[in-house]
């Protein structure tokens, strides 16, 4: 027997609130709090618990309904460079080698060329805030990583703002070291993906 539309809906809701209604970080002037991305959106359709299609167990009751957050990530196939699409926002990260030479903040011509590509697509989204973030690996001291990822985030920040000449633009630059790495520090592999820069803004609204 096919199920009724409206209970399909429902159970489906409540299955994905069950499973995923966890609230996504954001990132906050505290520099200790994970860089992340802005608060779901409220559900847009109200759940009746009566509802005599909604056949729940005796004493189960219904989770707050939530809107999950649609999230598409792309990886070059080298590595090089990483983009993750949610329903607010776009993230962009370039890893550091593409970027720097060894140890250093210095940004050669084709490492330019890359950030203007995205200030270009900073200007088609009419992003008027954007955050550029600095990441190390755990090899060396805490507290280098720190000072280079700063010096990096710094030196990107520079060539988007050069590029996008907008003074309605407000810029958050800040230099995490090997806080919140996205891959195992215990592989070259894994330290390569954690040494990144990541520009992110938000999304045109439709």
């Amino acid at each position: 027997m096919t199920s009724p539309p409206r209970l399909l809906a429902a159970a489906t809701l409540l299955l994905a609130t069950t499973l995923y209604g966890i609230p996504t970080a954001q990132a906050d002037d505290d520099p200790n709090d994970p860089p992340g991305t802005e608060p779901s959106a409220s559900a847009p359709v109200k759940v009746d618990p009566n509802d005599p299609d909604l056949k729940l167990p005796d004493g189960a009751t219904l989770a707050q309904a939530k809107v999950l957050d649609i999230k598409s990530v792309v990886e070059e196939q080298s590595g090089d460079e990483r983009r993750e699409d949610t329903n607010t926002s776009v993230t962009l990260a370039l890893q550091a080698e593409v970027l720097f030479g060894k140890d250093s903040s210095k940004l050669g011509a084709e490492a330019k060329a890359r950030i203007r590509g995205i200030a270009d697509e900073i200007r088609t989204q009419n992003a008027t805030r954007v955050r550029v973030f600095g990441f190390t690996d755990n090899l060396g001291s805490s507290a280098h990583g720190d000072v280079l990822s700063k010096r990096r985030a710094n030196a990107v920040h520079d060539v988007l703002s050069q590029s996008l000449n907008d003074a309605g633009i407000t810029y958050e630059v800040r230099g995490y070291g090997e806080q919140y790495p996205i891959a195992d520090n215990a592989t070259e592999a894994g330290r390569k993906k954690n040494r990144r820069v990541e520009v992110s803004f938000p999304r045109t609204e439709p």
